[in-house]
């Protein structure tokens, strides 16, 4: 035996571990694509806002996707959780959780 069968499950773990930073750097690319087609408008998001969007984006690079319940969780409890998320985004804040699960998650 030459061993080549071992290294196969090698070569597929690297191919998986290619796939899932192809998917990381895809959710930065719609993210950012995203933000800009908001601001490009009136909408202009202040800084502690911008920072709840990119936990949101790093959670839906991880996670494909994020629900309210999320924020009930790290890292977003350290945050203040579902109260803050409403008190940055107010009535808006389930529309942009789902806004952002379809541009990011593609």
């Amino acid at each position: 035996m030459d061993g080549s069968i071992n290294q196969f499950p090698e070569q597929a773990a690297r191919d998986n571990i290619d796939k899932l930073t192809a998917y990381d750097k895809t959710v930065d690319r719609n993210f950012q694509k995203w933000v800009f087609e908001k601001q490009a408008g009136a909408l202009k998001f202040n800084e502690e806002q911008m920072n709840w969007l990119r936990m949101m984006k790093e959670h839906i690079a991880t996670s494909f996707h994020i629900e309210v319940e999320n924020l009930d969780y790290t890292p977003f409890d350290a945050h203040g959780g579902r109260g803050m998320m409403f008190a940055l985004f107010g009535n808006g804040m389930n529309a942009m959780i789902s806004e952002m699960n379809e541009a990011l998650a593609v």
